[in-house]
């Protein structure tokens, strides 16, 4: 729990009281916080108009040094704010928290008690008061403080997790033998122990989860996805449930949703893994959006100069949109076609142009010849950007057992022979082969990775 501004600097009016303070005493240098030693600790703010300039500098390097882990000048600096501002209450939850560092527990307590005897409802200081508590052992006074905490500020989501464990001390013997039974794989008895657990424990999101992970691993996703849901309404930063929320959701087929439940997790707790995730469900997404006729392309035994068009469109959007533009380009029977966009694209970029009477024939068969005249083309686009990656295939000669240079497309199917984008098979090219979807997809793969 990051403590509402935890390592916030001085206002204005305090920066230039510190330096007031430096002139008239010798004052140790306040230390500079990249990485706080107390995180989980909440900043004791000093409500508006109370303390004076000087105490609530003293105030704000108290801070400085407890985060920088230097107790003994933090508990020195607080103790001046005091002493500047007798009735400055946040410099005694200040001290509170020292205490808790130095794992005085009773002093601790006793400072909180003071702070809370001026402002019942100081949110630092109840906070505090339950770490306090806990570490004398009297849970039953620290959930009850914890719980007041979460009622001033129900987002304090460590809190809720506290009060939550300590709302479980009482349901300790069912929760171990659920884990017992589910480490066993007895997922009927674990489900059991959990659910007796949630009627003494009815809002806990933790058991929640636990409940919903059993009957995912049980094979009831739909019950499982409904307990997972309640453990987010209770707590809205349960990482752990959303990823589990998406992953059903995935293997369901609703890919928007998963995507939405795992980016909302990833917001929560970021990791390399859930990044992945979402980077992996993020392109299922975009493919889920465009047509079916895109989709059924890679099972296509042949295919056709529209469906060619829609996969260079789509794969290499990027390519295409910063190639020169032929804005006046006139295409007669496109229209009403599901690959119009990208026909329209491809044809402005130069890499599939219409014919001479301004028809692009988009249910015309696509040969290898034809593959390699577009892969030949959006070849010279990326060697216009990237000259020393195209070294290799411009201007090459291949030799091509069914072709010679003097072929009329011959540099184009040399260009793709030699950047590898497509192989000769038993040395020849085949030139009026039909292409199939699957080689289709291959061959624009090959260029999209040269095109990154």
């Amino acid at each position: 729990m990051r403590g509402n501004g935890a390592i916030a600097g001085p206002l204005a009016a305090v920066a230039v009281a510190a330096l007031l303070l430096a002139c008239a005493e010798k004052l140790v240098p306040a230390p500079t916080i990249v990485t706080p030693h107390y995180p989980d600790f909440v900043f004791p703010a000093i409500p508006p108009g109370m303390g004076n300039s000087q105490a609530d500098a003293r105030h704000q390097r108290g801070w400085r040094f407890l985060q920088a882990g230097d107790l003994r000048n933090a508990d020195r600096e607080f103790s001046a704010a005091l002493k500047q501002a007798p009735a400055l209450y946040p410099a005694d939850a200040g001290l509170g928290y020292v205490g808790l560092a130095e794992r005085d527990y009773r002093a601790a307590l006793n400072r909180f008690d003071r702070a809370l005897k001026r402002a019942a409802d100081y949110l630092p200081a109840l906070v505090g008061r339950g770490d306090a508590l806990l570490g004398l052992s009297r849970p039953d006074e620290a959930l009850a403080t914890f719980q007041a905490a979460l009622a001033k500020d129900p987002s304090l989501s460590e809190v809720r997790r506290r009060v939550e464990l300590l709302a479980l001390r009482d349901v300790g013997r069912q929760l171990a033998t659920a884990r017992r039974a589910t480490d066993a794989g007895r997922y009927d008895e674990a489900r059991n122990a959990y659910v007796r657990a949630i009627a003494d424990s009815p809002d806990s999101a933790f058991l929640y989860r636990e409940l919903g992970i059993v009957e995912r691993q049980q094979g009831n996703t739909g019950q499982a996805l409904e307990h997972l849901r309640r453990a987010v309404a209770l707590d809205p930063a349960d990482a752990r449930s959303l990823v589990q929320i998406g992953e059903i959701l995935e293997a369901r087929g609703d890919i928007e949703a998963a995507l939405a439940a795992l980016t909302q997790a990833a917001a929560i707790e970021p990791s390399d893994a859930l990044t992945q995730q979402i980077e992996r469900l993020g392109s299922r997404a975009e493919l889920a959006r465009l047509p079916a006729e895109y989709r059924a392309i890679a099972d296509e035994p042949q295919i056709t100069r529209g469906e060619l068009a829609a996969l260079i469109g789509v794969r290499l959007d990027v390519l295409l949109r910063t190639a020169p533009r032929r804005d006046a380009v006139l295409i007669t029977d496109a229209r009403g076609h599901w690959a119009a966009p990208w026909i329209m694209a491809v044809a402005r970029a130069g890499v599939m142009e219409p014919y001479a009477n301004h028809a692009f024939h988009p249910r015309e068969t696509v040969r290898r010849v034809d593959l390699a005249v577009a892969v030949g083309r959006l070849l010279n686009l990326i060697a216009a950007r990237r000259p020393q990656l195209a070294k290799g295939w411009i201007g090459a000669r291949p030799p091509i057992a069914d072709m010679g240079p003097g072929y009329l497309n011959y540099p184009a199917v040399g260009t793709a022979v030699a950047s590898k984008v497509m192989p000769l098979v038993d040395g020849a090219f085949r030139p009026s082969r039909p292409v199939s979807g699957a080689e289709a997809v291959e061959v624009i793969g090959r260029v999209e990775v040269l095109a990154r």
